[in-house]
């Protein structure tokens, strides 16, 4: 006797249906775009926690201050690749119903005698207001993104923002906040550098800034006429040192245990890239590595032998950042060996993440929490 069949065979299978990711709310968004020497980059986020998550993304090089050094004047071609991206990034904003953002403009607009013509353009053709910031907001915003980034015990902090057309320093004094609240009180400066009276928190001091006009491209230009590779990096470290002469500690071998620089740039990311030898790049080994001058001092002194050429090749380098990697490494070289410490943490993040939480902490959208 031939075995039953069980009831159902043969059926077809019942789909599994997965849910389409949730569409966030557009209320929830904000966006924040950056608008450099050498590229356009948005984030689109919503609050999350003491954090934010991202919902979309974009960057896009445009070389807006090719030419800039030689005319002063942002050239068309470069004027028009940046209205390009923003017609992107329009899209985007669209697409997401964003209504809070802030989309700024730095270095490259600051100098050039036709900055403005560039903000009126974008407005005319995209709809978007591109808004010119002062180099002491570029710096403060710097600052506010590294805040998850800051050591409990850092007494003394540096922080590096090294652009394509200028490098914002901002030294801070924490030995008033108490420890657990240091991170916190970084958060704290989005309304300004200065600690408001009324404030119930101890607040980080700005001992001093400075926004030097050099950047990984404004530098590179300035020996773009020096044909040997060691010596145009020699120069570059020299002059940029010229530069940060009047901002420079003068403090003994002891206070290195209390200091904490952070680095925030595609120098310093790409460096610490190539130090954990990553082919493909990945974001969440590299934001918050530590690494100590020496092993800074080992990556430079392989992208030095390893030429013009040899840079291009390297897949760790990558195309977009080949020809600015030697002008980057002169900066943070130089800067290492003027401040006390022997340690840099590296910092994937920036303008863009500064604009989103200082929106986000002037609405109080953000939670009370560890970072």
């Amino acid at each position: 006797m031939a075995p039953k069949r069980p009831k159902g065979a043969g059926a077809f299978p019942k789909a599994v249906e997965h849910p389409a990711p949730k569409k966030p709310d557009p209320t929830t968004l904000y966006a924040a775009l950056d608008l450099g020497t050498n590229s356009c980059r948005m984030l689109v986020a919503q609050p999350k926690g003491s954090q934010f998550h991202v919902v979309d993304s974009f960057s896009k090089s445009v070389q807006l201050g090719t030419g800039l050094e030689t005319t002063g004047r942002l050239s068309r071609a470069s004027m028009g690749r940046t209205v390009q991206a923003m017609r992107i990034c329009k899209q985007k904003l669209k697409r997401h119903g964003v209504k809070r953002m802030r989309l700024v403009a730095t270095e490259a607009c600051r100098r050039a005698k036709n900055g403005h013509d560039l903000t009126r353009m974008v407005k005319r053709e995209t709809g978007l207001q591109l808004e010119i910031i002062k180099p002491e907001e570029e710096a403060r915003l710097a600052v506010i993104s590294c805040a998850p980034l800051v050591s409990t015990k850092a007494e003394q902090l540096l922080v590096v923002d090294i652009g394509g057309g200028s490098t914002e320093l901002v030294w801070i004094d924490l030995t008033d906040v108490p420890p657990i609240e240091r991170p916190k009180s970084i958060m704290r400066m989005h309304s300004g550098f200065k600690a408001r009276d009324n404030s119930p928190f101890a607040a980080a001091k700005v001992v001093d800034w400075i926004s030097v006009p050099l950047g990984v491209a404004t530098l590179r230009d300035q020996f773009s006429d020096v044909e040997d590779d060691a010596a145009r990096f020699a120069l570059m470290s020299w002059f940029f040192e010229e530069n940060l002469s009047e901002f420079t500690p003068s403090w003994s071998e002891q206070d290195r245990e209390g200091f904490q620089i952070i680095g925030t740039s595609g120098t310093i990311t790409t460096v610490a890239a190539s130090h954990l030898g990553l082919r493909r790049y990945d974001r969440n080994k590299v934001d918050g590595l530590r690494m100590t001058s020496d092993q800074i001092d080992k990556v430079i002194h392989e992208y030095l032998k390893l030429g013009p050429n040899g840079r291009h090749k390297d897949p760790r380098i990558g195309k977009d950042r080949q020809a600015l990697i030697m002008s980057g490494s002169a900066i943070l070289q130089t800067l290492l060996r003027l401040w006390p410490t022997d340690r840099l943490s590296v910092a994937d993040r920036g303008l863009r993440e500064g604009l989103l939480y200082a929106q986000m902490s002037a609405d109080g959208v953000l939670e009370e929490g560890p970072y």
